[in-house]
């Protein structure tokens, strides 16, 4: 049976569809007030911020459009042995066909081939579903945040030894 979808890394012109992927889908989960990565300056600029050492950013395309992505980086002002997994949303068309876990493992062997030992993410309560996958990922809950990414909307934490 085909995959009925295609995970690339990221390309330039891929930034409006990501930053309209994440504006729609991060006000679903009431994620758009002050304190969520929507509100990110690479939002519209994912291509470019992805593009750093150390970091990746993935997305998945069915039939030549973007249905969402994923990425990593080192977690800002944290230790230099974590990163991050960052940006990973995904339209209702992406959902349940197993985007969100091959979308993982893409990020999560970017990680371990950049040198990172540990990969922290932070959430909230309303995305129980992504929450789902991290448990199923192998993520543990952390009773607190990592790093200073600045999202302190966040209330949920999680973290995997790679």
């Amino acid at each position: 049976m085909p995959t009925p979808f295609t995970i690339r890394p990221i390309a330039a012109n891929d930034n409006p569809a990501m930053a309209a992927i994440i504006r729609r889908v991060m006000p679903e989960f009431g994620a758009d007030g002050p304190g969520f990565a929507i509100h990110d300056a690479e939002v519209d600029h994912l291509y470019e911020a992805y593009a750093q050492v150390r970091s990746a950013y993935f997305v998945v395309e069915r039939d030549g459009q973007v249905l969402g992505g994923g990425g990593v980086a080192p977690l800002e002002n944290g230790e230099p042995d974590v990163c991050e997994l960052r940006k990973m949303y995904f339209l209702p068309a992406a959902r349940g066909i197993g985007a969100g876990t091959a979308m993982m493992r893409h990020c999560l062997a970017a990680a371990r081939t950049f040198g990172f030992r540990r990969c922290y993410l932070e959430t909230c309560t309303s995305m129980q579903a992504a929450q789902a996958l991290y448990r199923r990922s192998g993520f543990t809950p952390l009773r607190a945040p990592m790093g200073g990414t600045g999202h302190f909307s966040c209330d949920r934490f999680y973290l995997l030894e790679l």
